[in-house]
């Protein structure tokens, strides 16, 4: 999508430190980590929220959170815990109107999230 940041990350036109790539998601840390392990996994096709998925993306949906669980154990955050995060729209916090699965741990998390 034109003008997308994550597409533009997943192109290799912006740089960022990515941490697992494979033909359906690609991932990286968070420029603004909000933990001490913060990684952001896309799917590399463009699909902007939540909302727009459908039974074709079976897939992608699969192959985020088995990145996740990959990059937990690499990370050594896997056996104390982790929490996985997917915003929907501008009220959930959205800001990137592409999918991704935020991987926050290395310290104790707090509920409700805020």
């Amino acid at each position: 999508m034109l003008g997308c940041i994550f597409c533009k990350i997943v192109q290799k036109q912006i740089p960022a430190k990515i941490v697992y790539e494979d033909d359906k998601v690609l991932a990286f840390e968070d420029a603004e980590p909000k933990a001490p392990v913060h990684i952001l996994i896309v799917s590399k096709e463009h699909i902007p929220t939540v909302n727009d998925l459908n039974e074709s993306h079976n897939e992608i949906l699969g192959a985020l959170f088995a990145a996740a669980k990959k990059i937990a154990a690499e990370n050594k955050i896997a056996a104390k815990g982790y929490r996985l995060v997917m915003n929907t729209n501008a009220e959930a916090g959205q800001s990137v109107y592409h999918i991704h699965l935020h991987i926050l741990g290395g310290r104790q998390m707090m509920w409700p999230p805020g």
